[in-house]
């Protein structure tokens, strides 16, 4: 078992350290020289090892999410993992030395109906790590103590990170499926980052898995564990050909694609009783609902916004087991800019970690 830093001095903390910042919306981003972040009095500092890239973070660079955004410069990030080098004033639930991790959620109010009730991914007053507050791409990340993610010691700090919020966020769609152990799961945009995950969890949870993607992708979901799949740019009907292969549909859909027509077809081909769940954001994108049909057919359509801390304990669980692989490809801090474009591109299988001391 390895420990890190637990006897890390405290007054080894730089005054300053390495952090690619977006000056602006669409402007380069530049990898610079600027201050370690100060601590609330609830906060931890956690020396960021390894940071993976999600989509989400080209968005927060372009400013094209239709919800406030912190006015640039912003660091962004937001699934990264490290060690705690540094604690506030009113933290003592963590120690100096401990691995966590930074998600995309930095912190909630923990006071309002929703954050009582458990569902505080629904906070009004959400925090959200690289959009509001500087994220992971820095080599010291603040958040608040009480949302940051305790890493178990057997997880490789490398590939952990991705767990933090493509992990996160497709396992927690998975339970919002409400797909019983020998159902089906229609994974649409399954070869991408989150859905090579999805297909995981959904087989570590039991469920029987159809993958919808481009073709080339096809012998990828299969060897991660999908029985069926679907060519989503093909000639056959994707909705004809789902309700073939499963026989009346899938009993869950999760629509992870961007494309605005994922989300629409997914209503012609679920099972009856059968629910959506929406996680892709594609912008100003809808789903139209024939109510007649949808109301006999008892469909049910939702959406799912990451986890929250306990979708993240039992999430890393399963990747703690070895049953979640994470195929990752390793880029210095420095590459950030043409990791941003190769995403734009959909150039990227897997997900993409960056090495932040590298």
């Amino acid at each position: 078992m390895v420990v890190y830093f637990r006897h890390f001095d405290m007054s080894d903390v730089p005054k300053t350290q390495k952090a690619a910042v977006y000056d602006g919306y669409n402007l380069p981003v530049e990898v610079k020289e600027i201050p370690v972040p100060e601590l609330g009095p609830d906060d931890i500092l956690v020396k960021i090892l390894y940071s993976g890239v999600c989509r989400t973070d080209v968005h927060a660079w372009q400013g094209d999410f239709p919800v406030p955004i912190k006015s640039p410069p912003i660091v962004g990030g937001h699934e990264g993992a490290g060690v705690v080098v540094k604690l506030g004033s009113n933290v003592s639930n963590w120690r100096i030395g401990d691995r966590a991790g930074v998600k995309w959620m930095n912190s909630s109010c923990l006071t309002c109906e929703y954050c009582k009730r458990g569902y505080e991914t629904n906070c009004p007053n959400l925090v959200l790590s690289g959009y509001h507050r500087d994220g992971s791409f820095q080599q010291y990340a603040a958040c608040k103590a009480s949302e940051a993610a305790p890493i178990p010691e057997s997880c490789d700090m490398k590939t952990v990170a991705p767990v933090m919020c493509a992990g996160l966020t497709v396992y927690k769609a998975l339970k919002e499926a409400d797909v019983k152990p020998g159902q089906i799961v229609a994974i649409n945009g399954a070869g991408g980052g989150l859905g090579s995950m999805a297909i995981q969890y959904a087989k570590a949870m039991g469920m029987r898995v159809l993958a919808i993607t481009s073709k080339e992708k096809e012998r990828h979901c299969k060897e991660l564990g999908a029985e069926w799949f679907v060519d989503a740019y093909g000639k056959t009907d994707v909705a004809s050909e789902v309700q073939r292969l499963t026989n009346g549909g899938p009993h869950g859909v999760l629509n992870l694609a961007t494309t605005p027509a994922a989300a629409e077809t997914a209503v012609d081909y679920v099972r009856t009783r059968g629910t959506i769940v929406l996680v892709a954001l594609p912008r100003d994108a809808t789903v139209t609902l024939k109510v007649f049909w949808a109301i006999l057919r008892s469909i049910t359509v939702k959406g799912s916004h990451v986890g929250t801390r306990q979708d993240m304990d039992e999430a890393l669980d399963f990747f703690a087991r070895g049953l979640i692989k994470i195929p990752v490809e390793m880029q210095p801090l420095k590459n950030i800019a043409s990791v941003f474009k190769r995403l734009i591109n959909n150039e990227v299988q897997g997900r993409i970690v960056l090495d932040m001391w590298n």
